[in-house]
């Protein structure tokens, strides 16, 4: 048995955590090469002594103080790397085989980017490095002959249900594949009265119904504009066109996701809400491993629900198929609108149904025509700076006297 050794871009977060409880249930089976953080030094630091990793890369030189100075135990210090470029030469380190990309945001498009470039198996957190670059990221991958296994629950479960012999993702449309279609929980305001959404607070917004994810991507949940990004990338990841590619809710998180193939036929993965299980699967891929997630008794669960999502109460969902259809420049603006509306409600400068507003304020500019800014890491940061700049102005006229 050969021993993976893992890159975990983002090791702070839930699915950075999720990763390292895999990992420590195989000892022998995977080694822990670097692990990187924004800001939870102190987590970082005693990530980095259970699992022995040899490596962290931090943002700066005050982090790399607050990294020493949470460094407990008579061992070494493991190699600090500090700042941008650090990130993106560990994600392409030939010292690691694999590399879990999950960090937050275009933030983590240029490491995950980069460990498409050197040939990695690549487990694709970061949903946005897709959405922002979804050309230049698949030719990166087809040039390098990296191996791009989806770790979203969603893409996991499609990959699941799509006929494949050891491919990884990203090989072209499968045959005989009629839609893909992408389960949604719905939140937690799916039944909330539309009257009432303007009033919400993060707290609120941040509180899942079933799973535990961090403050952003739980706003995001509840806005739909994470399934937006999901069927972005589900069209990067499958080659499918966005006529082919529908949601549906299902408030229960049971089924992952489903294939629908052209003689009928319906495939779907089931699981328990647990970022383990693609985890497991990803780090394994083709065989399974234990992931530490128990068994799902679907006779206790007694039934499942579905239903259409409601584009009047998820105005992002909507957006998002525009901007798929409108083009990659249209795409870089949702997410970039999308991220400065985010932080402004989490922050308190901006209500919950603004969110939509600013996306679809920016959405208007005239993105389909970026020309060549599409084609380079550089024009397509430049695009996504360009829409932020344009988000903040329009949060500012929404709210006049609060800054973005």
């Amino acid at each position: 048995m050969t021993c993976r050794t893992v890159t975990i871009l983002g090791a702070t977060g839930s699915i950075g955590a999720s990763t390292l409880d895999v990992i420590a249930r195989h000892p022998g089976r995977y080694r822990v090469h670097a692990l990187s953080a924004h800001s939870r030094m102190e987590l970082l630091a005693a990530q980095a002594a259970a699992s022995q990793a040899p490596v962290v890369v931090v943002p700066d030189g005050p982090a790399r103080q607050r990294f020493i100075e949470s460094w407990q135990g008579g061992a070494p210090l493991p190699q600090i790397r500090v700042g941008a470029q650090a990130l993106v030469d560990t994600a392409a380190d030939p010292a690691s085989d694999t590399v879990m990309a999950a960090i937050v945001g275009a933030a983590g498009l240029p490491s995950a980017l980069a460990a498409a470039r050197s040939g990695k198996r690549v487990l694709l957190a970061n949903k946005e490095a897709l959405v922002v670059a979804g050309a230049l990221f698949m030719d990166a991958v087809r040039q390098s002959g990296a191996e791009l296994l989806p770790i979203d629950s969603e893409h996991n479960a499609i990959f699941q249900c799509l006929p494949h012999s050891g491919a990884a993702a990203g090989q072209g449309p499968a045959p005989g594949v009629r839609r893909l279609l992408l389960t949604a929980s719905g939140g937690p305001f799916r039944t909330r009265p539309l009257a009432e959404l303007e009033g919400v607070t993060p707290a609120q917004a941040c509180a899942h119904p079933n799973w535990s994810m961090g403050r952003k991507i739980s706003v995001d949940s509840a806005t739909m504009l994470n399934k937006g990004l999901e069927v972005i990338e589900a069209h990067w990841l499958f080659a499918m066109p966005p006529e082919r590619i529908d949601v549906v809710i299902h408030p229960q998180s049971v089924i992952h996701s489903m294939v629908e193939y052209d003689d009928g036929s319906v495939l779907a993965q089931l699981g328990q809400p647990d970022m383990r299980t693609p985890i497991a699967y990803g780090l394994a891929f083709p065989e399974r491993i234990a992931s530490g997630v128990g068994p799902l008794d679907l006779a206790r669960l007694g039934r499942l629900d579905f239903e259409a999502p409601d584009l009047a109460r998820f105005p992002c969902l909507r957006l998002a198929f525009e901007a798929l259809r409108a083009g990659q420049g249209a795409c870089v603006a949702l997410n970039a609108a999308n991220e400065v509306a985010v932080d402004a409600f989490l922050q308190g400068a901006a209500p919950y149904t603004a969110i939509a507003a600013i996306i679809e304020t920016v959405l208007e500019g005239a993105w389909m025509h970026a020309g060549n800014r599409l084609g380079s890491l550089e024009g397509l940061l430049d695009l996504d700076h360009e829409a932020r700049a344009q988000a903040r102005q329009a949060l500012s006229r929404s709210r006049p006297g609060v800054a973005g």
